[in-house]
C-alpha cells in the first residue's frame, strides 16, 4: 500500500500540473508560436521520436559520466576537509569561489583549451556544475565525526581509511545522498549548457536550439519535457540506493 501512495502521488502532481497547463494555455489563447501545450507536445516526440533517442541517449551517457566522476572526486575533496582543519580552511574558499563563477561563462574557456573534444567538454562540464555539493556533505559529515569514536580506532591502529570506512562512511550516507538528488540535477544543466552555449551536433541540448532556430516552439518545450523526465529517472534511481544503503536514516511518518 505504501509503495503505491509512492507512485501514484507524484503521478497525480504531474497530471495536475499538466492539466493546468493546458488550461492555461487554452484560457490565454495563446498560439503554438508563443506558448506550447502539453497537447502539442506528443506530435512533436514522435515527428522527432528518433533524434530523442539519439540525442536523449548522447545527453544521458554524458551526464551520468559526468556524475560519476562529480562522485569520486567530490568524495575525495571532502575526506581530505573532513579529516584535515588545514585542508578544510585551505579548499574552502577556493571552492566557494570556483562555485560562484557563472558556469555558462566556462563554456566557451573549455572549448577554446580543449577544441574538438565535445564528448569530453560536456562530461567536464558536468563533472564542473555537480561535485561541490558532494564534497561539502562529505566533509561535514566527516568534520562532525564525534572525536571519541575517531580516537578509540585511532588507538586500536586504524588508519584514516578504515575510520572513514568503518564509522564516517556510514554517518556521512544520508548527507551524501541528500547533495547527490541536488548534484544530479546540476550534471544535467552543466551538461546542456555545453550543447547549447557551444553546440556540435549532439545532445538534448542541440535540439532544444533548433527548435529555438526555426521558432519549433512544440520541439522546445517537448525537449524540456524530455530533459525533466530524465532528471526524475535519475533521481529516482538515487533514492532506491539511499533505500539500500542508508535506509536506516529514514525516519517514520504517520
Amino acid at each position: 500500500m505504501d509503495m503505491v501512495r509512492k507512485i501514484a502521488i507524484p503521478l497525480t502532481a504531474i497530471a495536475v500540473f499538466l492539466l493546468l497547463w493546458e488550461w492555461l494555455v487554452w484560457f490565454n489563447q495563446w498560439p503554438n508560436y508563443k506558448m506550447a501545450s502539453p497537447s502539442d507536445l506528443w506530435p512533436a516526440f514522435w515527428k522527432f521520436k528518433g533524434l530523442f533517442l539519439s540525442y536523449g541517449w548522447d545527453t544521458l551517457w554524458r551526464t551520468v559520466a559526468g556524475l560519476m566522476i562529480a562522485i569520486v572526486v567530490g568524495t575525495g575533496f571532502g575526506m581530505l576537509m573532513g579529516f584535515s582543519k588545514i585542508m578544510r580552511e585551505g579548499l574552502y574558499p577556493l571552492l566557494v569561489g570556483f562555485n560562484a563563477i557563472p558556469k555558462a561563462t566556462l563554456v566557451p574557456v573549455i572549448a577554446l583549451m580543449f577544441i574538438g573534444a565535445d564528448d569530453m567538454n560536456t562530461v567536464l562540464m558536468a563533472f564542473l556544475i555537480s561535485f561541490f555539493p558532494i564534497a561539502v556533505s562529505v566533509s561535514i559529515g566527516l568534520s562532525t565525526l564525534e572525536p571519541e569514536y575517531r580516537d578509540i580506532l585511532k588507538s586500536l591502529g586504524a588508519s584514516r581509511f578504515v575510520i572513514f570506512k568503518k564509522i564516517a562512511l556510514p554517518k556521512t550516507l544520508p548527507e551524501f545522498f541528500g547533495a547527490l538528488k541536488v548534484a544530479v540535477t546540476l550534471a544535467f544543466i552543466g551538461t546542456n549548457l555545453v550543447e547549447i552555449i557551444e553546440p556540435h551536433g549532439k545532445g538534448l541540448g542541440f535540439l532544444f536550439d533548433s527548435g529555438k532556430i526555426s521558432a519549433d516552439y512544440p520541439l522546445m518545450f517537448a525537449v524540456l519535457i524530455a530533459l525533466a523526465f530524465l532528471g526524475i529517472v535519475l533521481y529516482y534511481i538515487v533514492v532506491v540506493l539511499e533505500k539500500i544503503f542508508a535506509g536506516w536514516a529514514e525516519r517514520a511518518e504517520t
